[in-house]
């Protein structure tokens, strides 16, 4: 009985009608073959929606600094890189495969299912350096907690010079911006 229990959670629902009566009319591979978008038809309504397939390799678990545990939130992971990356020319299929690299670090890379949130930070942290310096550094003034100019100061001076061509615009001395 409760394996009937079990697979009733996994059945594919329409999200128009609830109806559990779906096809599969396409299906796609995306992200280096490790999403796989399927178009379903819902033989009750006729709608059309899509669903998106991930592999997991196992369920990880975060530690925070505090101590407390929480399951890793892949969309968690996903909202603060798009928070860094903010009006900054870095396209949401780069921020996906950020995402499921750093994921898939973290399942292949650690001995069991708990990894730490220092961890995560760093390879976010890594990863950002090496796609948007200025997305860097938002998320490390957030993940540290910069409270101070001279936390700024510290880590632009850390980071490598990409562009020394690069044209500055001086302001007037009285300007904040």
């Amino acid at each position: 009985m409760q394996t009937i229990f079990l697979l009733s959670l996994y059945i594919m629902r329409c999200p128009y009608c609830n109806s559990t009566d779906s096809r599969v009319a396409d299906s796609r591979p995306d992200i280096g073959d490790a999403v796989i978008r399927r178009r379903r038809v819902c033989n009750q309504c006729g709608a059309k929606f899509t669903t998106v397939e991930r592999i997991q390799m196992r369920d990880l678990v975060v530690r925070k600094n505090s101590g407390k545990t929480e399951p890793f939130d892949r969309e968690k992971l996903c909202r603060s890189i798009k928070l860094a990356c903010r009006n900054r020319d870095v396209k949401d299929e780069q921020i996906e495969r950020l995402v499921a690299s750093i994921q898939r670090r973290l399942e292949t890379e650690t001995a069991d299912d708990t990894v730490t949130s220092v961890q995560v930070g760093q390879m976010v942290a890594d990863s950002l350096l090496n796609l948007d310096p200025i997305a860097f550094i938002r998320f490390v003034s957030v993940y540290k907690k910069f409270s101070k100019v001279a936390d700024f100061k510290k880590i632009i001076n850390q980071i490598p010079e990409a562009d020394d061509d690069a044209v500055v615009c001086d302001l007037p001395k009285t300007s904040l911006f």
